[in-house]
């Protein structure tokens, strides 16, 4: 397929995490996992038990802190001027896209907490098994208008261009007139 423009460039609109808010317990048990340590280290007379009360509030603050931080890094949603592109993992990557032209539904979801911050889940329907799922995205709305207007511009795009191309392309034109139906 040959175009006779250039493209036009893609260019970053959003980059995007899960909201934040999901980091206050985590940062709440760290807190009370190091004032927990500082009061109870070294107040045993047996030096094993103090090493205990280290280990353990250690095991505490990778298992309470230390993995939902990581697993909030982990997550990342760009979006572009053509494409959408969601980041999993950290160890492990895993990277989806979907391009903008090719056209989904969007819906968004809010549970209480979501609506009292201004976020939301914003679930991206392809016609494939499930939806892709932008989870407990900031200022959910605004991602799904700005989603819908990114689409619009995209399809319109693609349609202009195959429009053009069918009529520089063909020099031939091709009459249905008096053909009839399949089957009659």
């Amino acid at each position: 397929m040959s175009t006779d423009g250039p493209q036009p460039t893609e260019y970053v609109v959003a980059r995007l995490r899960p909201h934040a808010r999901v980091l206050f317990w985590p940062s709440l048990a760290l807190v009370g996992i190091c004032a927990a340590t500082g009061y109870f280290g070294g107040r045993f007379d047996v030096e094993w038990q103090n090493y205990v009360v280290l280990g353990a509030a250690l095991a505490l603050i990778v298992l309470l802190w230390l993995v939902p931080v990581l697993l909030w890094l982990g997550r990342r949603y760009v979006i572009t001027s053509r494409r959408l592109v969601v980041r999993r993992g950290l160890f492990v990557r895993t990277r989806q896209e979907l391009l903008h032209s090719r056209g989904y539904d969007l819906t968004v979801r809010k549970n209480s907490v979501q609506s009292a911050f201004r976020s939301g889940d914003v679930l991206i329907n392809t016609g494939l098994d499930r939806p892709l799922v932008l989870w407990d995205v900031p200022s959910a709305d605004l991602v799904q208008s700005a989603l819908h207007d990114l689409m619009e511009a995209n399809q319109n795009s693609v349609a202009q261009r195959r429009q053009h191309e069918q009529s520089v392309g063909h020099d031939e034109t091709t009459s249905w007139g008096g053909e009839r139906p399949f089957g009659r």
